[in-house]
């Protein structure tokens, strides 16, 4: 069964011009991950710097060998740093 992941970060105003380019290598890797199906990033009209991800993958398994892969803990690492917390990751599935 899909699911979907989603994803919200929130920066400054000042570090969101280096956000973004990381979040593209994230998606360009992801697109070739198996079980990866599709991805969208939104960006807050009422809260300039918060961006919020809806992945979806085939199954729970494909996210978290992607979720667990050192290509994408590499850039989640920097990410975090820049973001200065934790992303935070929510996973959901049709009831």
């Amino acid at each position: 069964m899909a699911i979907k992941i989603m994803i919200r970060r929130t920066v400054s105003s000042e570090k969101a011009q280096i956000l973004a380019p990381l979040m593209k290598k994230l998606r360009a890797l992801a697109l070739e991950q198996p079980g990866y199906i599709s991805g969208e990033t939104l960006r807050s009209l009422d809260q300039p710097g918060t961006y919020l991800v809806l992945s979806t993958w085939k199954d729970l398994a494909s996210w978290n060998a992607w979720l667990q892969s050192p290509e994408r803990s590499e850039i989640q690492a920097q990410i975090d740093a820049l973001t200065g917390v934790p992303t935070h990751y929510e996973v959901f599935s049709n009831s």
